[in-house]
């Protein structure tokens, strides 16, 4: 990157519970529906909902562009954040890109939560004429344009993706120094980006952050970072929650039964070896959250203390396998009994960490 100046991340004040996986793989069509939950959701006290960047699909995914859905959550709602996992930073000029995302937060009010990655889908790059190899320069070389552009208010870039003039960019972001960004990637070199800027993971879910977390402790280690960028982290878990623990444990018995299914089937459809199946133990050990409020509570405390991540994306839906009503009963339920018994709650320290350097 040839000069996007480190931004600090300050630690987060508390836990913070969004939602993420509705109207993936076709789980919510209607639109209206979508409305009325995200409308519930800021109702009930949720920190925000995130959707995905996919293209070039005619059924299942009806919201490619997740900028232009944004901008209706937003304005239906007055508290709940809208985030993007992830903009795919390859596919767009970082130019438009910063200034499309300082306008929402400027009509937002300051609700805007931006998760970047280089991509997964190569047909989106071949459709587009987009070099597959490029993806991962384009990647860095736009993620330090926007962040001059957001912080400076002018930028120039002398390539070698991008090559253009000094710039004005505008409107000035609500939020300051810039909407706060979080880094999708497994690969070390992304791991390092992220580390290096103290800016955030946006950590997976399929697979778990199992393989992302233990390099982000060293490559913060390495920058001489403090522990916030992994207090501000984003953890995913499939989340189901009844007042009855066997309700709640036979509707994970389910949704791994289909998770079982649906990873076989992708498999196959990629000339893969079948996975190892999941059961029960694994899914609570890595994936889920699942049993009563109390149930609920002990193991989102043990996540917090196990990663040191205070951000939680809870998958009520399971990305559409997970009936709607039921969904929406556990996010009822979670946002009555589990949420309230976080408020203030004191994350615990997390090991390994130097002092930043001043």
């Amino acid at each position: 990157m040839s000069g996007g100046r480190p931004v600090a991340v300050e630690a987060a004040r508390g836990l913070r519970f969004d939602l993420a996986g509705f109207a993936r793989d076709g789980a919510l069509g209607d639109h209206g529906a979508l409305m009325r939950l995200v409308e519930t959701a800021d109702q009930q006290g949720f920190g925000g909902i995130w959707f995905n960047e996919f293209h070039f699909r005619r059924t299942g995914l009806p919201y490619p562009h997740t900028l232009l859905l944004g901008a209706e959550i937003l304005a239906r709602t007055e508290r709940l954040r809208f985030g993007t996992s992830v903009m795919v930073l390859p596919l767009h000029h970082p130019l438009m890109l910063a200034e499309q995302i300082a306008q929402l937060d400027h009509q937002s009010a300051g609700r805007v939560d931006v998760g970047i990655g280089r991509g997964t889908e190569p047909a989106t790059f071949d459709a587009l004429g987009i070099d597959r190899a490029a993806a991962r320069p384009r990647f860095a070389e736009a993620l330090d344009i926007m962040l001059r552009a957001w912080t400076t208010g002018r930028v120039a870039s002398d390539g070698p993706e991008w090559v253009f003039a000094e710039t004005e960019v505008g409107p000035p972001p609500v939020q300051r120094p810039h909407p706060p960004v979080f880094v999708a990637g497994v690969s070390t070199e992304t791991v390092a980006i992220a580390a290096r800027l103290r800016l955030p993971l946006l950590l997976s879910l399929e697979p778990n952050e199992a393989r992302q977390i233990p390099v982000f402790r060293q490559a913060l280690h390495e920058a001489g970072a403090g522990p916030g960028p992994m207090a501000a982290s984003s953890l995913s878990r499939y989340v189901l929650v009844a007042a009855s623990r066997d309700t709640a444990l036979a509707a994970l018995d389910r949704l791994t039964e289909r998770l079982n299914r649906r990873r076989a089937q992708r498999a196959v459809q990629q000339g893969q070896k079948p996975p190892k199946t999941r059961d029960r133990a694994e899914m609570l050990a890595d994936y889920a959250i699942a049993g009563t409020p109390q149930d609920c509570c002990r193991q989102i405390k043990a996540l917090i203390a196990r990663t040191g991540c205070c951000n939680l994306r809870c998958l009520f839906d399971a990305n559409g396998l997970i009936p709607l009503p039921e969904a929406q009963a556990a996010m009822a339920l979670f946002s009555a009994e589990v949420m309230p018994a976080f408020a203030g709650y004191a994350l615990p320290p997390v090991p390994g960490f130097m002092p930043e350097r001043t």
